[in-house]
């Protein structure tokens, strides 16, 4: 007997501020703290960064908000419902930071796998050839995954993750096995899916691009949230001061330092922080007498890099 598909009921989802809204959490595996009262909220149709070196805690907190592992204590919520339901889970997609698929499967029955595991219905081959076309690979989808460039099943787990229409989308490094252009169509397509309403967490080491996408940043350092906000309220008011001179001695050091907080010495380049771009015209002043040639000054704002670096730096990795 020939059986129907169909859709599968939409979710009723409570009425909530937040896509997603986490309150004092708290993950410890064994002995081993991994996550220490983090708190954060992420706006219906926002692109929140989550940032932080090896062993932050950003994956474990990415995990417990896809239901795939269980917070010690605190709440975290999607959409106002309880991370880790039936119904939480149906309004998410997710790319895992490691994932693989079977290497005999086409990319497309991949896909009509995934689809049908989220409970599609006769929307299910429609959808899958258009998500193949989104993410670069509609000329590939009847290839097996085994033939596949590290590139291409990258661009396949993002169509995974994409393929049930989700409310929200968790993103785990997905640009990691991509070259410059694919990582410059993967912001596109955030772009794409924030201009349609849907929520995006995105984990990445690349903080460049984070920059370029991100609406808000949290930078965890050891289980813990050091600091959140838009880029403009992070790295707003805080100016950079670049100059090259001949030679770097203590003489010049001495002579530079009263205008502004060191941040780097490379060969010949000193970069300091300054709290104001005026700044610049004393620090040439003061290096021509010291009796230095001033190769090359340029003033700009701090980069989310060096925000980044400061506010992790010196921590246990």
């Amino acid at each position: 007997m020939h059986m129907v598909e169909s859709s599968p009921a939409i979710p009723t989802v409570p009425a909530s501020p937040y896509a997603v809204s986490v309150r004092e959490l708290h993950k410890a595996y064994g002995r081993c703290p991994a996550v220490r009262g983090l708190s954060f909220d992420i706006g219906d149709g926002e692109v929140f960064g989550l940032l932080g070196p090896n062993g932050a805690g950003k994956t474990t907190t990415m995990k417990v908000l896809v239901g795939l592992t269980r917070l010690s204590s605190g709440t975290a919520s999607l959409f106002g419902l309880p991370c880790g339901t039936a119904v939480s889970r149906r309004l998410i997609g997710y790319l895992p930071e490691s994932f693989a698929f079977h290497r005999w499967m086409t990319g497309r029955d991949v896909l009509l796998y995934h689809a049908r595991l989220a409970g599609m219905g006769t929307e299910t081959r429609g959808r899958v050839e258009e998500v193949l076309a989104r993410v670069g690979l509609g000329d590939r989808g009847g290839d097996k995954v085994g033939t596949y460039s590290k590139g291409m099943a990258q661009r396949l787990g993002l169509a995974q993750a994409l393929v049930a229409s989700p409310r929200a989308v968790f993103l785990d490094e997905p640009t990691s096995a991509l070259d410059p252009v694919g990582r410059a169509e993967v912001r596109d397509l955030i772009r794409e899916l924030r201009a349609e309403g849907v929520t995006v967490l995105l984990n990445s080491h690349l903080l460049s691009e984070v920059e370029r996408v991100c609406d808000r940043v949290a930078i965890m350092d050891q289980g813990q949230i050091v600091s959140q906000g838009t880029l403009g309220e992070l790295l707003g008011g805080v100016c950079e001061l670049k100059v090259t001179v001949d030679h770097v001695d203590d003489h010049l050091w001495h002579a530079v330092i009263p205008y502004g907080r060191p941040l780097s010495v490379e060969n010949t380049t000193i970069r300091l922080e300054i709290p104001d771009p005026a700044v610049a015209a004393d620090v040439a002043v003061a290096i021509v007498g010291a009796g230095r040639r001033l190769f090359h000054l340029e003033t700009g704002n701090r980069s989310l890099e060096d925000l980044f670096v400061q506010l992790v730096q010196g921590g246990d990795r």
